[in-house]
């Protein structure tokens, strides 16, 4: 997937100081009540500190027109040695003004666990070049911010690739129920009035005969087309390609042309397997989901001939809640025999420090 070997991060541990930095929007100046409710819950839940570096709060105006103080933020994050873990603060869409301004050996030479979503997919494309394992995983405004508490999907899900060097592990179906409801975040009494939940249905396996393995690349849809054509595009022969859409809801045709330039590339003949998450948008039907399956099956059955390519949809990961933390880089299995899949290798190592 890269010219080095992917490091492992040290695991998490109770006590352990994580950064707070603020990749693309600058949503804590703009709603600081939640962004100290993601704060206070994540800190309460793994008994970890959270702190924020020199722009995490800034102003959201600052933030936008300064990608440099924001990659500044990243650097001062990994560098630091009494930081154990980096966590994004919410998505937005302009992080990828920062990949031509990171350091690359900088990363590489600190590595440590680095978890968010949606916008900061192209950071964990930058990790994946640098050759460090990330994780695709809640952020503090959101997941961790959850309205009236945490899932108990969420917290097993950071606990189990976050803070364990345990392997191999299977990914658990959430039964317990999903939404993407929107809550104003600008209402104060919106925080302690829980989303709705709707039944979860589990995953659903189009198609797919035998196992299949491959290193994990997962990431925002949009946001991976934006870096079509740039160094910062990932590796995917040969991966387990992870995609899920944001909560602007780009239709099944959007999936389709994104998968079609995978097919003119021969990237999408070259995948070992393909997961898709659970469509994002509060306004979206849920009847509407099937259309995404659909998208899929076109392009990758009547299209390409892919009859055996395992699909697997239908996931919790990315734009509605709750979410697993998927560990990008690592050796996955895709199996639609026994419709499970399982991370073979661990995301972090045991902690060499005391």
């Amino acid at each position: 997937m890269t010219g080095r070997a992917l490091q492992k991060p040290p695991r998490l541990r109770r006590g352990d100081r994580i950064a707070a930095v603020t990749l693309s929007w600058g949503g804590p100046g703009v709603h600081p009540q939640r962004y100290a409710a993601g704060k206070r819950q994540l800190e309460e839940a793994f008994g970890v500190h959270v702190v924020e570096l020199t722009h995490t709060l800034a102003d959201p105006d600052f933030v936008a027109t300064n990608p440099q103080a924001r990659a500044d933020d990243l650097h001062q994050a990994f560098a630091d040695p009494d930081i154990a873990g980096i966590v994004s603060t919410i998505g937005g869409d302009d992080s990828m003004r920062l990949l031509p301004l990171l350091d690359l050996e900088l990363i590489a030479a600190h590595p440590k666990v680095f978890v968010g979503y949606s916008d900061t997919t192209t950071v964990h494309m930058a990790c994946l070049k640098a050759g460090l394992r990330s994780f695709y995983g809640p952020a503090i405004m959101t997941g961790f911010a959850e309205n009236a508490g945490l899932h108990d999907y969420l917290v097993h899900g950071v606990r189990r690739m976050l803070f364990s060097a345990d392997a191999p592990v299977a990914w658990p179906e959430n039964a317990d129920g999903w939404t993407a409801e929107f809550l104003d975040w600008a209402d104060p009494d919106s925080q302690a009035r829980p989303r709705t939940l709707r039944p979860s249905a589990g995953w659903r396996w189009p198609s797919g005969a035998d196992p299949v393995e491959g290193p994990l690349v997962a990431g925002c849809l949009e946001v991976l087309d934006w870096l079509r054509g740039t160094p910062w595009w990932p590796e995917l022969d040969g991966a387990v390609l992870a995609l899920e859409t944001s909560e602007e809801a780009p239709p099944p045709v959007a999936v389709t042309r994104f998968l079609r330039s995978l097919a003119v590339s021969g990237e999408l003949q070259r995948l070992a397997a393909l997961l898709f998450g659970r469509p994002g948008g509060s306004d979206l039907p849920v009847e509407t989901h099937g259309e995404y399956d659909t998208a899929i099956r076109q392009v990758v059955h009547d299209e390409c001939g892919l009859a055996t390519l395992p699909v697997v949809t239908g996931l919790d990961f990315g734009h509605t809640d709750p979410i697993w933390t998927l560990p990008l880089g690592t050796l996955t299995r895709v199996d639609p025999q026994r419709r499970e899949i399982v991370w073979l290798d661990s995301g972090v190592s045991e902690p060499t420090r005391s």
